[in-house]
Order: structure tokens, then sequence, then C-alpha cells
């Protein structure tokens, strides 16, 4: 991709490719959710089945083979997708299918736009991906951890417009963007003491931290800088910004600050890093062992402005360590391996005007914070390889899984790298769920894989502070860590898991293992159902609360992640109250249950 030809990847036969994708994600996802319905339309090739969809006005017609798998999981073919308009063919296209649908979708005039401009940024991301020569899942089994993490091209894999990020123009995607792997240097601010927190761990200060992430040189620098202006570094705290932050809104929204001197633009630092797919968490490429930094953003992306609280902040490093400490703790979760990559320290800077006239939830709140999370690489033992979990869902442009040329790549059978998996990963949540009322985020994004020989080895949760929530009133807790407690239904409890890890994660990894022909469905939720009852084997101690939460019931509510999007594209949930805002549509039948133990 050339500078001087920023939109290159915007060609027709690419545009199609990438619509043609999105609409079979679109079909698949809404009739998951229950937003619209196909009706049968006859048999096709290979256990598939023709099906029909009809636009609300009834004169369009979308018209396609699929398998219903397990967890009404539509496994749609997109090369088999037509679109008719009174009987003459259209061009498929994501925008005129979310119109064709949008009485059923509930989209208000409101959100409609929005959620337009959403769908077309995504489109765009996905042709500028398709675009791209990017490793074959083979290869990208033996490539390093950061060519896995930006050659990953689908994105959360049920949300529909899952690549918004609205504010960014093009320019601004080919330097920021995930995918376009662009090295990024990170602006610094300093920000009056009188304006700013800083906390970290018990461990870990302000200068310490500097020093390490910074180096002296760079320090000295940023102090000649100020004295230049008749001021004390001493006086200010330094505070990591996205560069898009800085010259779209901090310099032009905080422009009071600027010129009052509260706020002090300092220049670029020395170090090269990637955005991560969260876009706006970078990785230190320069020194893989120094911190990753997180950043405010203030570009919608995917049911959130992307900014980081300063309030919120503050009690980041302390939430952290205590979740480190119950980890470090606990005889179970010590024998699955699991870590956390902690998030060490964090700064935030209040904009006291725009604090008085807006509520905590406003994205002016959030516009000026940052954090530093550990780096999984000091961690690794010889052979030890890192991957993101979103790997898993991962297929090339021939089709092929990365998860599938992993397994086949261990010489171990399929189960048997299942349960490997599923022991680091699944195990670990069982138990915080049943021991702790402890629920995390677990989604792909936010699940480091630690390999070797191609397996899974064990895993590291990252993003703590932001996703994680104890669901007990009663829980002690420090008062630190309070924050993070939710009072949540009894009946929505378990959702943790059904939602998080067996809809939103596993119903897409056993479809694609059986699209692969490595593992059947019966195979893989077999094998997720051994790896449950071998942890209930393991904790007699907790049989009540299994009994009482019982992972083999029948079924379970289902929980609609795009409805929330259409409904409220901007602020999808309240963090402090996630279950509030849930969307229950029915129910799903439990894979589980037929394996339950007698």
């Amino acid at each position: 991709m050339t500078t001087t030809d920023p939109v290159s990847h915007l060609r027709p036969q690419t545009w199609e490719r990438a619509n043609r994708l999105l609409v079979r994600k679109a079909l698949a996802e809404f009739a998951h959710e229950r937003l619209i319905t196909p009706e049968p339309d006859g048999l096709a090739a290979g256990g598939r089945g023709w099906y029909t969809v009809t636009s609300d006005c009834g004169t369009v017609r979308y018209r396609f083979t699929a398998r219903l798998r397990t967890l009404e999981h539509w496994d749609i073919d997109p090369e088999s997708i037509t679109r008719q308009r009174d009987g003459q063919p259209q061009p498929l296209d994501a925008v005129d299918l979310c119109l064709d649908l949008r009485t059923s979708l509930g989209l208000t005039d409101r959100i409609l736009p929005v959620y337009l401009e959403e769908i077309s940024s995504t489109l765009a991301g996905s042709a500028y991906k398709l675009d791209r020569a990017l490793p074959s899942a083979a290869k990208l089994i033996e490539a390093d951890f950061q060519t896995i993490e930006t050659s990953m091209t689908e994105g959360h894999p049920c949300f529909v417009a899952n690549n918004g990020r609205l504010g960014f123009g093009v320019d601004e995607y080919h330097s920021y963007a995930p995918e376009a792997a662009r090295p990024v240097r990170l602006i610094w601010l300093a920000a009056h003491r009188d304006h700013a927190t800083f906390t970290s761990a018990a461990d870990l200060d302000y200068d310490t931290l500097l020093r390490t992430e910074l180096g002296e040189a760079t320090l000295a620098r940023f102090a000649e800088t100020m004295a230049a202006l008749d001021l004390d570094l001493a006086d200010y705290l330094l505070i990591p910004v996205h560069p898009w932050q800085w010259w779209n809104k901090l310099s032009v929204t905080f422009a009071g600050e600027v010129a009052r001197r509260r706020l002090v633009h300092l220049g670029e630092s020395d170090d090269d890093y990637l955005a991560q797919q969260s876009i706006r968490t970078f990785f230190n490429v320069s020194a893989p062992h120094r911190h990753y930094v997180k950043t405010s953003l203030s570009v919608l992306n995917m049911g959130f402005m992307r900014g980081l609280s300063a309030a919120y902040m503050e009690a980041t490093p302390a939430i952290n360590d205590w979740l480190a400490d119950l980890i470090t703790a606990d005889e179970v979760f010590q024998a699955t391996g699991l870590t956390i990559i902690r998030e060490r320290a964090a700064v935030g800077y209040r904009n006291r005007q725009y604090e008085a006239a807006t509520d905590r939830y406003s994205p002016y709140r959030k516009m000026l914070a940052a954090l530093w999370r550990e780096s999984p690489v000091p961690t690794l033992a010889p052979g030890e390889r890192l991957a993101t979990m979103a790997s898993l869902l991962h297929v090339d442009a021939d089709g092929r899984s990365f998860a599938a040329e992993l397994i086949t790549a261990s010489g171990l059978a399929p189960a048997q790298w299942l349960r490997r998996y599923l022991h680091a990963y699944l195990t670990p949540l069982l138990h915080a769920f049943y021991a702790y009322d402890l629920a995390f985020m677990p989604h792909g994004e936010n699940v480091i894989l630690v390999l070797r020989d191609h397996a899974v080895q064990r895993v590291i949760f990252k993003d703590i502070a932001e996703e994680i929530v104890v669901m007990n009133t009663e829980a002690a807790l420090p008062p630190a860590v309070e924050r993070i407690r939710a009072e949540v239904p009894e009946e929505m409890k378990l959702l943790s898991i059904f939602t998080d890890v067996f809809d939103c994660f596993f119903r897409f990894l056993g479809a694609t293992l059986a699209d692969q022909g490595i593992a059947d469905e019966e195979t893989f939720w077999r094998t997720v159902a051994d790896c449950a009852t071998d942890y209930a084997a393991r904790v007699p101690h907790l049989a009540d609360r299994l009994a009482r939460y019982d992972l083999f019931a029948p079924e379970f509510a289902l929980s609609c992640l795009n409805r929330l999007q259409l409904r409220d594209n901007q602020q999808m949930v309240d963090l402090a109250d996630p279950s509030a805002a849930l969307q229950l549509v029915g129910a799903l039948t439990n894979p589980l249950a037929r394996h339950a133990p007698s």
C-alpha cells in the first residue's frame, strides 16, 4: 500500500468480495439473534439446505445455502448468496442489507446513519485486509507474536459492524489500524500535578516506571523542553498519548489547558510501537520486554467511544494486584498455569470544566488517560511462543484455519489438543466463577496463548480492570477494588460462561474445526463437557455451587450482542452494571446437556 494512493484497496472486485463476506456474516448473526428468520427453500448438496430472507417491504429476497450447527449457528456458504429485487438480480451490499431489514433490525432514525457508517468502515477495513498479502495459516503458525496479531482479518466474531473506528480518516487508518502494521511513536504530554493523578502497583513508583520505559536521555530531553518554557518537569506527570488523540482532540478540545501550560506537548519518545487489535493498546517492538501502553482514543468503535476515564484508571493497579495475588494463592489456578499481565500503573488528567458540564458516562471525561500493562515476553520459557487467542478463529485467504494447522502440526489427536487448550483456558474461567463469583471478559483479543510445539501450554489473561466483575454483593473486597463489584441477577450469572465463552467463542471454534474436517461438533462439545466434569471432580467442596449454577442445564438464555449495538451504538452498556442492558431473546439448547455426568 503506497501513501500516494491511499484508497488503492477500494477496487470493484475487492469491494464485492468484502460485501459478500459481510453479508454472509450479517445474515448468519442476525439469524442467530432471531432478528430475522430464514425460511427453508429446498435441499442443497452436502447436507445443506436452501433458505430465503425477505426484506421488510417484501420486494427484496436473499437466497443462500446453509447448515444449522450447534447453538443455532448459521454456517452460510458465502458463494451461494444471491439478492433479487422483484425477481431481478442485484449486487450484494451490506449497507443495502441493513436498509432492506431496518425495521426487522430495530434501527431507529437516530441510530441508522451512524450504524451504516460503521458498516461502511468495516467494509473498507475488510477490503484493505483482502488486498494485503498475508501469510497463509500454515506459515502463520510459525510466525512471531506481532505478525500473528497484525494478520487477523475478522475482528469480533459476533458483531457485524466490528471495525467502525469512526474518526479515523483514510490516512490515519493506514497509520494506526492494527492490520496496517505500521510502527507508531507515542506523543508525550506533561500534565500539571494539580490536575493529574498517577497510581501504581505497590512495588512500583512513578520515577522507576518512567526511567525504565523512557530512559534517562529521553527524560533529560523532556526536562530541557520544560526548562525552555520556565517550567519544572517535577511539577508535572508524563502521559503517553495516541498521536491521533493529540492532533484531533487534545490540541483543540483541550486548547485552554495547553495555553495555560497545564498541559505541555513534549513530542515523541524513541520507541516504536504496534497497535494491537484493540486499536488503542500498543506493543513495544523496539523493546518487547517493556510495557504495553494503553491510551485514550476518542473514536467510536463497536458500541463505545474508546476513551479512558481518569477517575476509572485510579484503581486499576490495585485491582490488578488483588487479582494477581488471588491467582497466585489458589492451587487450581496454579495447576492450569494461568497468569495475568498486570496493569501496573495508570495516569489520568481531569479537565475540570468538562467534568462540571458532564456526567460519568461522557466521552469528554475520557479524553486523556493511559495505563502501562506488563509485556508477556519476559515470562516465556525456552521453546514457548505467543499468539492471540483470536487466531484460533482465523481463516486465511485459501480457507485454511489457523487452529486446524496448529492441531495438525502438533501431532496430537484433535481431542487431546483441545483438552490441553480447555484445561488452560476454560478451567480457570470455571474456577473463577464457582470459587470467587468472578467473571472475566475472555474473548479472543483478551487472551494470549502460550504455545509449545504448536499446542497450548497455558494462557495469559489481560485487560483486567475494565473487564472483570465480582458478582457477589457480600464478597470481602479491599476498598480500592470495590469498583469491580456488581449486582447481577442470579439467573444471569452463568451467562458469563454460557454467552461469553460458549456462544461467542466456542460456537465459532467448533464450527470451524468441523468445517476443516479436524473434529466434528460432537467431539468438540464432548471434550468441553469432559473438561467441565474434570473440574467438578477437583473441587468437591464447591458441589453446592456447581449444582446451583448448572453448567449442564438443558438450555440457557440467548444474550444478543448485535441487538445491543443496534439499540445504542455509542454506549451499549454501563460497565459498572453490565447485566442491566442485556438483550435476552429466548433460549439456546445447551450442547453440554447431553454429556451431563450421571
